[in-house]
């Protein structure tokens, strides 16, 4: 029997290219995201049974109605993908952008997992990738702070749930996918230029299953950006925090 696949922030990136991945292993879809038109799009050329689920997940009560819908569903795996950034000075971004992406990235990642997670301990099994960045690895980010403090709590959201599971023997995994720069709509939404060249969406993907067939927690794609990881923790914040925030300029372009 195949398995289902439910994917935020299916019609675009880092979930586009998990929707077409899982459909090329014969899953069936749920795909989650604002733009019905793309859904359906992308729905028409997996070759896979697709169930679309439009929602805004910045909106609690959207959140609320695909918990309803979903309630007759088996989610064997799910992708909690859906998310956004904010790149400029605290004291010049846009209030209302900044507030939302807190909606997308904490409160709707965090509603959408509790309610995943609950759902597959309850059934017997099941896995969870919540898709977080590097960024939340990193002890801040001048420039785009509010962006790796709301990555930082999926990474912390994470590992304690992670744990949690571990010691109840629960048969639910669950981990999150740290990628740093991945070439996507992310860059545009965010108003940013890169200072380090992107991975592509298909790579961050390979590697993100790599690391789920290996039921690692926290999943880095590239060497590069595991060694960057890995080397910051080596530096005290007070010498770290100038060297990312002259990066973080660089991708204002």
């Amino acid at each position: 029997m195949s398995k289902t696949v439910w994917i935020t922030g299916a019609s675009s990136g880092i979930g586009q290219e998990f929707a077409r991945r899982y459909a090329k292993l014969g899953c069936r879809l749920i795909l989650t995201a604002r733009r019905t038109d793309r859904l359906e799009a992308l729905a028409a050329k997996l070759g896979t049974p697709c169930r679309i689920l439009p929602a805004d997940l910045a909106r609690e009560e959207d959140c609320q109605r695909l918990f309803k819908e979903l309630e007759g569903e088996t989610i064997d795996i799910f992708i909690n993908n859906a998310g956004f950034g904010v790149c400029g000075s605290y004291l010049e971004t846009d209030d209302a952008r900044e507030e939302e992406m807190i909606r997308v990235n904490v409160e709707a990642m965090a509603r959408l997992f509790r309610f995943a997670v609950r759902r597959m301990h309850a059934a017997g099994g099941g896995t969870i990738l919540n898709v977080a960045s590097s960024a939340g690895l990193l002890p801040g980010g001048p420039y785009m702070a509010g962006y790796y403090a709301s990555k930082a709590y999926v990474v912390s959201l994470t590992r304690g749930v992670a744990r949690e599971l571990q010691e109840l023997h629960s048969p639910v995994y669950v981990c999150a996918l740290c990628p740093g720069p991945v070439d996507t709509e992310f860059n545009d939404r965010a108003g940013v230029v890169f200072a380090l060249r992107g991975i592509t969406p298909e790579f961050c993907v390979q590697e993100a299953m790599h690391g789920m067939m290996h039921r690692r927690t926290i999943i880095v794609p590239s060497a590069f950006m595991r060694a960057c990881t890995t080397a910051q923790k080596l530096l005290p914040a007070s010498l770290l925090m100038p060297i990312v925030a002259r990066q973080q300029k660089k991708k204002l372009g």
